[in-house]
């Protein structure tokens, strides 16, 4: 909310545009409700901002400030689109709650980097058939870091980064059909298709200069193979919804490839349409009257519209003490830091992969959970009975075994016979004297169920009352002899 309201605050502002070795830059003011262009210039860098020293381009793009007279030291750039990396995605029918974590897991099985080392914004767009997409764009962290301190040493704070897209590229809500796009600046030419609010496709076309010579202008033919190819990767409803390609760019090259690239076009299906560059109507805001104005102007003057025009790439600004701590910690630590955070964010990956799955699979428990119920219902039932329906006849077996081993003549007999627990067999009888008794004992011994037989109580001599225990074990736990 802060950031916003210095947004709404800001009254003057500086846009610069990189493209190539190419810098654009202009400052416009908002004075009584009208748009001033106050200074504006477009110079070559002879440094690369990726690989000289920061300090260097930092101080060459001031020098080139102080040449146009440009004061202002808030800013705004535009980095080029062949910084950008794409990864298409079809957004499946999942809770809103659970599309950041199903893009994640996307980004990281798509991109070719770690997604700590990019920073990633998604473009969500619908299909005519009502189908969702999510183009995520991907800029390397280290890239944005760089820009950043270039400018800083240029004694700019920067307030936004965005991609190096006109800003006409940039679909609007009220865009229904989808788009195909060719923004020509200079040798470089971008491929964008757009459909709603989000984009598709985000290109930089190769190969497409004739004879490596911007002189001698932009290859209409290579530049048609690559739409049809884009064309090709898109769903069937997007592509049959497209009809108009869009060239965009206000110098002799866009005008050039508009007329020749008609024909080419129209064998497609499309209709062809040169863009020089946004009208002072298409602003946001009252302006002079005047030529169509380029990317760094129309940036500017969309920005102090509170017209978004793209998505934010600036990277999080780390505190002061961190930024001491960088400066002046060993390498050793730097690594131990990097080692340490990349560590954090693979197990934040984790946690974030662990409660989308574990999302689902609440999802198919509520699906589940009344028919396990039920069936631990039945599992008590069976429990409870079971001893009822005992189908090895335990009981019966026990009986037979005793009838067996008591002698045929009488002379042991038993009066009660009682089985504890389905093992624990209590027998007590009389019997005609001890020598019988003994016999009958040794012949229960010898059945391979019955263990632990002992004789409990014997009274008298002839008869004898006996009382004699055992412990039944079904299929017996050892072999006889």
């Amino acid at each position: 909310m802060m950031k916003a309201a210095k947004k709404q605050t800001q009254s003057s502002i500086l846009a610069l545009a990189l493209e190539g070795d190419k810098l654009e830059g202009a400052w416009v003011r908002r004075v009584n409700g009208k748009l001033e262009v106050r200074k504006g210039f477009s110079s070559a860098l002879a440094l690369d901002p990726l690989t000289a020293d920061s300090e260097l381009v930092g101080r060459e793009i001031r020098n080139h400030l102080d040449a146009a007279g440009i004061r202002e030291k808030h800013c705004i750039a535009a980095f080029p689109m062949g910084w950008a990396l794409t990864i298409p995605t079809r957004i499946a029918e999942i809770p809103e709650e659970d599309v950041p974590s199903f893009l994640q897991i996307e980004a990281e099985r798509g991109f070719p980097y770690a997604l700590e080392t990019l920073i990633v914004e998604p473009s969500f767009y619908r299909s005519p058939n009502g189908d969702r997409y999510a183009t995520q764009i991907g800029v390397p962290r280290e890239h944005l870091v760089r820009l950043e301190t270039v400018l800083r040493f240029a004694k700019l704070t920067p307030l936004s980064f965005g991609i190096g897209l006109h800003p006409l590229i940039w679909p609007e809500k009220n865009l229904a059909e989808p788009v195909v796009t060719l923004e020509v600046s200079g040798p470089a030419v971008g491929l964008i298709i757009s459909c709603g609010e989000g984009l598709a496709t985000l290109r930089t076309l190769q190969g497409v200069v004739a004879d490596e010579s911007p002189e001698k202008g932009l290859r209409s033919d290579a530049i048609a193979r690559e739409i049809r190819i884009s064309l090709g990767q898109l769903p069937g409803e997007i592509r049959d919804a497209i009809r108009v390609l869009r060239v965009v760019g206000k110098g002799d090259a866009a005008k050039t490839l508009s007329t020749q690239i008609v024909a080419r076009a129209e064998s497609m299906g499309l209709r062809v349409e040169w863009v020089k560059g946004a009208t002072a109507q298409q602003l946001g805001l009252p302006a002079a009257a005047g030529d169509a104005f380029g990317v760094a102007t129309t940036l500017a003057a969309r920005y102090l519209a509170s017209v978004r025009s793209g998505y934010e790439f600036l990277p999080p600004r780390t505190s002061a003490w961190r930024e001491f701590a960088n400066r002046h910690s060993t390498k050793k630590l730097g690594w131990a830091g990097a080692v340490a955070a990349s560590v954090a964010v693979v197990v934040g990956g984790m946690f974030a992969v662990q409660q989308y799955q574990l999302s689902g699979l609440r999802a198919r428990w509520a699906v589940l959970a009344p028919k396990v119920e039920e069936v631990e219902a039945l599992q008590q039932q069976i429990r409870r009975f079971r001893p009822w329906f005992d189908e090895s006849f335990r009981s019966l077996s026990i009986l037979k075994t005793l009838t067996e081993a008591f002698p045929e003549d009488g002379s042991v007999t038993a009066k009660m016979v009682e089985i504890r627990e389905t093992s624990s067999v209590t027998c007590s009888g009389t019997a005609r004297d001890n020598q019988v008794l003994y016999k009958t004992m040794d012949q229960l011994r010898s059945a391979k169920e019955i263990e632990d037989l002992k004789l409990d109580q014997s009274k008298g001599k002839s008869p004898v009352q006996y009382s004699f225990i055992f412990r039944w074990v079904e299929g017996g736990s050892r072999e006889r002899q």
